[in-house]
Formats: structure tokens, C-alpha cells, sequence
């Protein structure tokens, strides 16, 4: 992580977002890491969007980071909870008065009959909260990838490539392994 960030590569924080909802139906997306503990990685969205939809019908989710300037990659697979209701707070009153009124105004995932309805929206909100602070809604918070599985993926010539996964096998031990290419 610290030679990605070294690196000086745009959204390093990038990744892909993989989950899969009741039907067995996957769908993925880019999100940014936010924060990362010995627990896992976290990232923070609408609850309702169909990213959400999907972790509440199964909570299971993949992560990949793709740094094509290291030929580098890593591919996280674990389960997913959301993280506390504290924590969601702390980051949403960081970000930018704007991204907490989008937030408000933008029914993320649904269909929308045109761009006025997010314009409106904001418009609404942004009175609302003119004069107060802008409180997180309930339905937008933060999530946790806690890792069952961590591959690290290394750019070899002749596309013989480094393969190491860290697999956990019970809560305190991770079992290494050498993949082929």
C-alpha cells in the first residue's frame, strides 16, 4: 500500500467492488477505500443503493486493487458488516458540505426520470440544512471487508507472473500459498 501511494498514481484508493444479490446475480463497481484496520478495509456508501441492497442479501463481497504503473494487483474476498454508527458520523462530517447534501439528494441506484430531479433535490436539502449542520442520513454509513482471503498478483515477463494468497483459516491464522500464473 505504501509503495502505491508512494507511487504518485491517481486514485490509488480505487478498487473494485464485487457482490452478488439474493438471485446469485453479481455486479461490480468502483468504490474508494476510505480506511483500512487490522479488521479489514472500509468504504462508505448509500444503504439503499444496489451495492447495499446486495450486502444485506448476502454479505459477502470482493475487492480488487489494480495498479497497471507496479503491475501490481491485490484481490481481497471476506465478509461484510457495517461499521459503527460513530464511525459513519466522523466520516461523513468530514467530507465537504457538498458530498453530505448529495448524499441527501441523490436516491443512489434508482431510476431518476432526468438530472432535474438530483438539481431539485439538492436545491431542497441545501435549505434545509442552510442553517444547521447537516446530519448523516440513516441510510447512508460505512461498510468492513474483513478478509477471508488476500492475493497479491506481481507483473512477471513472459506473463509468468507472482502469485501469493493469504488465506485465513481460523480467526488468528493465515495460511500461504504460491499460485500458478
Amino acid at each position: 500500500w505504501n509503495e502505491a501511494v508512494a507511487s504518485q498514481i491517481d486514485e490509488v484508493n480505487a478498487m473494485t467492488l464485487a457482490t452478488v444479490n439474493a438471485t446469485g446475480v453479481p455486479a461490480a463497481r468502483i468504490v474508494l477505500l476510505k480506511g483500512y484496520n487490522p479488521d479489514g478495509f472500509i468504504f462508505f456508501t448509500n444503504y439503499e443503493s444496489d451495492k447495499g441492497k446486495n450486502l444485506a442479501q448476502n454479505p459477502h463481497a470482493a475487492l480488487v486493487f489494480f495498479w497497471k504503473e507496479l503491475e501490481r494487483q491485490i484481490r481481497i474476498e471476506g465478509t461484510v458488516e457495517k461499521v459503527s454508527a460513530e464511525e459513519s458520523d466522523r466520516y461523513f462530517n468530514s467530507r465537504p458540505a457538498s458530498s453530505r447534501i448529495g448524499a441527501w439528494a441523490s436516491p443512489q441506484s434508482a431510476v431518476i426520470e432526468n438530472r432535474l430531479v438530483i438539481e431539485q433535490n439538492v436545491e431542497r436539502y441545501s435549505s434545509i440544512f442552510a442553517n444547521d449542520s447537516i446530519e448523516r442520513p440513516d441510510h447512508w454509513g460505512g461498510y468492513i471487508v474483513k478478509p477471508t482471503s488476500i492475493e497479491f498478483w506481481q507483473g512477471r515477463s513472459s506473463r509468468l507472473h507472482d502469485r501469493i494468497r493469504y488465506v485465513l483459516e481460523n480467526s488468528a491464522s493465515w495460511k500461504v500459498e504460491r499460485l500458478a500464473p
